[in-house]
């Protein structure tokens, strides 16, 4: 395609603006101009593409200027904005009363990087030739400051030429953050935040969303590879992974190269299902091409593409496919403010009188063929109010600098003003727009806001969210997101809780098994990279948890139902002896009563009521005093009970298999309450020892899912030595009473005393194994089973069966009977001796008659004297 006469453009277009009056001796190549005391270079892409002039093989003749292709009208309408914001800024009170104004040079860089040179060449040919290559006859006035470009890869080049002559340059769309680096770029400028904040807003997007698994293009060249280096470093911070990096070429001259890139891109994007959001920093038309070559393969049109600046606001891209084809596009775009007075001035361009100049010709031939209300249309169609925010924000920051500039000068316009003096007082104009006042900051730069715009087919562009890059946060203004919340960009599914991810060798760490959690290990969220340790010393947790359990403390509690049980039974032998106190009470002078052991019998009853009252301490929480103060009274008050019970076993023993003489001797040492206190107190001793050396105490046992609060015993020692020294007590109970246990019948207390040491040792002997292999809980239970077991068998046995006398045996409970009962003893024994010729020695039968005639067998009321009982043969 011819290259469009751009000269004629652009000076009608000045002329239609009325900034001054022009000649085309003033325009050079692809460039247009005004007049001004201060003149601002421009430089902006009115063409997307160039061809390059072959001069042959072998000519060495100087290089040419390359053919601008490919009318870009976005660039064309970023120019007209320049032009508008210089109009608007030579209008205001701030300039006219410092009687100054501003001038323009405007080019065309073709979106190329040799084009701009060459235009950087003829803007500051003054500085450095004083012939002109146009050889015109008027005088060029120098450049003092440019705005542009809106590519980082030109604006970077032409930076380099341009801080040899400290000429400050403003550019309105340059986002590489290479250029924020003073040291090589000290007069750069922008009025838009750099990459190093579109990256990461990006990566904070894709975060909040949870899409790990993206895809990235962008256009070769330093923008693009500065932009992709940013973005992945994010995504490397983040835990997102970028699953494939495409590059495509940054010249669109070459259709085949060009070509070859989209349909590599198209196979990767196809080979990559599970990528279902990509990011793109490629430049507008290569996405059309990409789209449309999408489309033609029938590719997944689920996805979201995240647009950065480049192309976010690109409508021109839906000229040959639908949105919905595409998918979801997420454009990041500069802050904008009101662009109502630009589109105000296109729309004047309508009017017959300027469309019909033959300098428009071209332009209009190039759009609709003649139609200037529809090439108007088609201007604002393409204009962008962040592109035209960011210019008029440039020119706003020229005119402060300048009219500051001359107020310092006390309005001395006589010297022009230097590029080094604009720069310094760039670096700290403060300029106000729209209300709001702006600075550049150390870098350079003037961090605004991001918007983040949803494409919509029927509203164009919607505003969704705003990114403050103060906190690095999103503020949505439009709650609708289903166009992309179900969206799902992840290489694996996501593990859920109680599950971590396990990353093969060799592979992207969004790249995934879950496994389960082990036990008392947890992972309270999705994708968690490890799971972590419960605190086992409070906490637990099965395989495959979320959460880590609190350990429950665990004892014998009160309202278990075996606590309840065990408890109610001794309750039940608590009434139960008090029944039998008031009973023997009632009846302590009854025969029953006495023979049964008189006051015995109700020290015997206090011991056992203190031995079922030692039960209270077995059940619920333990504490170090119930752990010391349950062991004791059990074993004082059964020591107690054993040793009334060994008094009434030596009363037996006094009577039976032994000499007269040694039974006189005996009786004379027997002492019952002396003997009972001597017993007692040896367990006193062994428990105040146990108490002071080997205290009983709490003890926590931590345990996989509960703490077991039970008591240890402080000694095993001293333990098994207390409930040893019980059972001696009851081996000699049981020695003594087994016997006598041929006593009179009705009257036996042997018997019974034997039983009951029997049922207690029993008990014992099974309790210790039980104890030892027991573990939980139900440990102290154990013992109280025991305890109520040993407490029973001595109410069974020693106070039921005289219960049973006193209540249903009235007549057996009386003076004759009792003595009745005696002498028929005594009489079957001394029939049992005749029967024996004469061979038994004698003592056999005084042992029969020491029965009867031993006060301390009979009660008081029935002591008889010593019967004659005949014995002869």
């Amino acid at each position: 395609m011819a290259c469009l006469d751009l000269t004629s453009l652009f000076l009608m277009l000045s002329a239609l603006l009325a900034v001054t009056e022009a000649s085309v001796a003033q325009f050079t190549y692809q460039g247009a101009s005004a007049p001004g005391d201060i003149i601002i270079g421009g430089l902006f892409p009115i063409h997307e593409a160039v061809t390059t002039v072959n001069t042959g093989e072998n000519d060495f003749s100087p290089p040419q200027r390359p053919n601008c292709s490919k009318f870009y009208i976005k660039g064309l309408s970023q120019a007209l904005a320049m032009i508008h914001a210089v109009e608007m800024a030579n209008s205001s009170p701030m300039l006219r009363r410092l009687n100054i104004t501003l001038g323009y040079r405007i080019y065309d860089t073709c979106s190329d990087v040799t084009t701009a040179l060459w235009a950087i060449q003829d803007l500051i040919r003054p500085f450095s030739d004083c012939d002109s290559p146009t050889k015109s006859s008027y005088p060029v006035q120098p450049i003092t400051v440019v705005i542009g470009t809106s590519s980082s890869e030109i604006s970077i080049a032409i930076a380099r030429e341009l801080n040899l002559l400290w000429i400050p340059q403003i550019s309105y769309a340059s986002t590489a953050t290479i250029l924020s680096d003073k040291s090589r770029f000290p007069a750069f400028m922008r009025t838009v935040p750099t990459d190093e904040y579109q990256t990461r807003a990006m990566v904070k997007l894709l975060k909040d969303n949870k899409w790990t698994w993206v895809g990235i293009i962008i256009t070769d060249g330093d923008y693009g590879r500065s932009a992709m280096e940013s973005f992945v470093k994010h995504t490397e911070t983040e835990g997102i992974c970028v699953a494939f990096k495409a590059i495509l070429p940054d010249s669109l001259a070459n259709e085949q190269n060009l070509n070859t890139s989209i349909n590599k891109t198209v196979d990767i994007i196809e080979k990559n299902p599970k990528v279902n959001v990509v990011v793109s920093f490629a430049k507008s038309s290569q996405m059309n091409l990409l789209f449309e070559r999408l489309l033609s393969k029938n590719v997944s049109n689920n996805k979201v593409w995240v647009a950065s600046d480049n192309w976010s606001t690109a409508k021109d891209i839906l000229k040959n496919v639908n949105l919905s084809d595409i998918g979801t596009v997420l454009g990041f775009t500069f802050k904008s403010g009101n662009v109502t007075p630009f589109q105000q001035y296109l729309k004047d361009l309508q009017s017959e009188d300027k469309m019909s100049n033959s300098f428009l010709n071209e332009f209009l031939k190039e759009t609709h063929k003649g139609n200037a209300a529809k090439a108007v249309q088609e201007l604002l169609k393409n204009t962008f109010s962040d592109m035209v925010f960011s210019i008029q924000m440039a020119v706003s920051a020229i005119t402060n600098a300048v009219a500051e500039l001359y107020v310092t000068r006390q309005w001395n316009t006589s010297t022009p003003i230097q590029p080094l003096e604009l720069l310094r007082q760039l670096r700290i104009v403060t300029f106000e727009k729209e209300g709001v006042k702006y600075k550049f900051n150390n870098n350079g730069d003037i961090n605004l806001s991001y918007d983040i715009c949803l494409w919509d087919e029927q509203e164009g562009h919607g505003k969704i969210a705003e990114y403050n890059l103060s906190n690095y946060s999103f503020t949505f203004t439009n709650k609708n997101q289903s166009h992309f919340e179900n969206v799902v960009s992840k290489c694996s599914d996501s593990c859920q809780p109680g599950e971590y991810k396990k990353t093969a060798e060799g592979q992207h760490t969004c790249c995934y098994e879950c496994l389960a959690c082990a036990e008392n290990q947890y992972s309270n969220h999705t994708d968690a990279d490890s799971c972590s340790q419960c605190d086992t010393k409070s906490m637990w947790s099965n395989d495959n948890s979320s959460k880590c359990q609190p350990k429950t403390y665990e004892y014998f509690e009160w309202n278990s139902g075996f606590a309840i049980a065990l408890l109610s039974i001794a309750a039940l032998g608590i009434v139960l002896l008090f029944s039998l106190s008031a009973l023997f009470f009632w009846q302590r002078r009854s025969p029953v009563v006495k023979a049964a052991g008189g006051p015995l019998c109700h020290l015997i009853l206090f011991s056992l009521l203190g031995s079922f009252a030692s039960v209270i301490f077995f059940v619920g929480e333990p504490t170090n005093m119930t752990c010391m103060v349950r062991q004791v009274i059990f074993g004082l008050s059964f020591t107690l009970c054993v040793s009334c019970i060994l008094v009434k076993s030596l009363k037996i023993l006094l009577a039976f298999q032994m000499n007269l003489e040694l039974k006189e001797l005996l009786d004379r040492l027997y002492k019952p309450y002396v003997i009972i206190c001597i017993c007692t107190g040896l367990q006193i001793i062994i428990c105040t020892v146990w108490l002071i050396l080997y205290r009983p105490f709490k003890e926590k046992v931590v345990q996989p899912q509960v703490i077991l609060l039970e008591c240890k015993e402080g000694s095993s020692v001293m333990f098994g030595l207390m409930l040893g020294y019980i059972v001696l007590l009851a081996l000699i109970c049981f020695t003594f009473a087994y016997k006598g246990r041929k006593l009179p019948q009705k009257y036996n207390e042997a018997k019974f005393i034997t039983f009951g040491m029997l049922i207690y040792l029993m008990a014992w002997v099974i309790f210790i194994p039980v104890h030892v292999t027991t573990s939980g809980k139900y440990v102290p239970a154990v013992e109280v089973v025991v305890i109520l077991i040993s407490n029973y068998g001595i109410l069974c046995c020693h106070f039921l069966p005289k219960c049973y006398i006193i209540i249903y045996k009235k007549e057996h409970n009386t003076k004759d009977a009792f003595m009745k009962n005696v002498y028929e003893y005594a009489r079957k024994s001394a029939e049992k001796i005749r029967g024996l010729n004469g061979t038994e020695p004698r003592s056999k039968m005084e042992n029969s008659v020491y029965i009867i005639s031993n006060p301390s067998l009979v009660p008081e009321e029935e002591q008889v004297s010593e019967p004659k009982i005949d014995t002869t043969p």
